[in-house]
């Protein structure tokens, strides 16, 4: 299994060893010991499935307080592009996304901390999305970015996205509150 940095602190793709032959595949999604080998110590309290067709984009998500969610995202069939957006206030990379395609075939996963915005857009036909995360939903603490937001200028590599009535009405990336604060390793 390989953790891979990408530009932003703190995400990281996640490469499984798949093992395949005549009968299928085998791999594991999840080795709590690796994990925490590759810097993830968290306990994992929730897992979500969500199903969604072409064009879909569900996001951007977050929550906040005790109820920040780290999340490991994978996708179980088709292929997404998956979003995060750094909320972390003084983040040398604050307001910057990365996204990066996830599929049924390679089967990565993307780790997310808590401190980003989170989201996806379906390229497949349909997709199915799990991921596992450090907290449970509580609605009191959940917020959301208008997915369209000009000032992050996300490529969501879809057009005529289907979009939810409550992510519609998501804030603007300008007016969310600094909720996390980006704190750098030694400096605390």
């Amino acid at each position: 299994m390989i953790f891979e940095k990408v530009h932003i602190d703190g995400l990281l793709i996640v490469k499984p060893d798949v093992y395949e032959d005549p009968r299928g595949f085998f791999f594991e999604l999840f080795n709590k010991f690796k994990y925490e080998e590759a810097g993830i110590k968290f306990d994992f309290v929730q897992d979500n499935i969500s199903k969604s067709v072409k064009n879909t984009i569900r996001g951007l998500h977050y929550q906040v307080g005790e109820f920040a969610q780290g999340k490991l995202c994978t996708v179980l069939k088709g292929r997404v592009l998956d979003v995060a957006v750094d909320i972390r206030y003084g983040s040398p990379t604050y307001g910057k996304y990365f996204s990066y395609e996830l599929d049924d075939v390679k089967k990565e996963q993307l780790w997310i901390p808590p401190g980003f915005a989170h989201g996806f857009s379906v390229l497949s036909d349909e997709a199915v999305f799990m991921y596992k995360c450090t907290a449970r939903y509580s609605r009191e603490h959940e917020r959301a970015i208008l997915f369209n937001d000009a000032d992050l200028n996300i490529d969501w590599r879809i057009n005529n996205p289907v979009v939810s009535e409550k992510d519609l009405k998501a804030k603007q990336f300008k007016d969310i509150e600094h909720d996390f604060i980006f704190k750098r390793e030694g400096n605390q």
